[in-house]
């Protein structure tokens, strides 16, 4: 009964879940996006980012490790969630879960924190590029504060439609999406300028395609719903970001063309 309830493994589930585990070393992004802060950042941007992957790989290793060896199978998939506060209740009893739950709280606060102001200078500076749309709303502040209250509020409105998977679902695909087009980018037009490796942005957006494709094809499979709304919303997205960029290189080109 209980290997019958015990989901078979495949190929293209194995590459869902790890669509889904890049979403716990995103944290980096933090640290680029915080660039402009940090000493001597052309060597120690690269060094912090090692590092905080390396400290992930260990910390979740330990997590694995500690759930796998107190919870079967269908016992993790059950309890998802919560599955490391449910690892803890055998060893330590109803203190241990309460524990880890006040504990991930205060960790998924932190993150959130973190990525929504890095999230948010992100979106500053291309306002500042004038490579993004922007409306005061007749809101004080700098452009970075606004920018911080339109990520609060797009996330306030995902968390209030979306569970928490779908919410992680349409992460990992704008992501994964994001990755492959700036290694495009990148490969395309500034290869020289940074001296990148060619070979690295290859392998990097063949990975990433074929983890991409295999959570889409999980997806497509068990949740259609969640590639509807991400079509939908890169769409919109896409068409947007033309109309402005056509718009705003035309009123550049006019006002050149009045000063000339």
């Amino acid at each position: 009964e209980t290997s019958a309830s015990t989901p078979e493994g495949s190929l293209s589930g194995f590459l869902g879940a790890t669509a889904l585990g890049i979403l716990a070393f995103k944290g980096f992004t933090t640290i680029t996006n915080s660039g402009s802060e940090i000493k001597d950042p052309h060597r120690n941007v690269g060094r912090a980012i090692m590092i905080s992957i390396a400290l992930c790989v260990v910390i979740y290793a330990l997590v694995g490790f500690a759930v796998a060896s107190n919870l079967s199978l269908s016992e993790i998939i059950e309890t998802k969630d919560y599955s490391l506060a449910a690892a803890a209740r055998p060893a330590l009893g109803e203190a241990a879960v309460w524990f880890t739950v006040i504990l991930a709280m205060l960790a998924t606060a932190g993150g959130i924190i973190a990525s929504i102001f890095a999230v948010s200078r992100m979106l500053a500076m291309l306002t500042e590029m004038e490579l993004v749309p922007h409306r005061h709303f007749h809101m004080p502040g700098s452009i970075q504060k606004h920018t911080l209250v339109y990520t609060v509020v797009l996330g306030l409105v995902l968390t209030a439609f979306f569970d928490l998977s779908r919410i992680a679902a349409l992460g990992i695909i704008f992501y994964l999406i994001m990755d492959i087009a700036v290694h495009w980018g990148v490969l395309r037009h500034l290869r020289k300028e940074v001296g990148a490796n060619p070979i690295v942005l290859v392998i990097a957006i063949l990975l990433d395609a074929v983890v991409l494709a295999g959570f889409l094809w999980v997806k497509a499979t068990t949740d259609p719903l969640v590639l509807i709304v991400a079509t939908i919303v890169m769409a919109a997205i896409l068409i947007a970001e033309r109309l402005f960029l056509s718009r705003n290189g035309a009123s550049s080109s006019n006002d050149n063309t009045h000063s000339h």
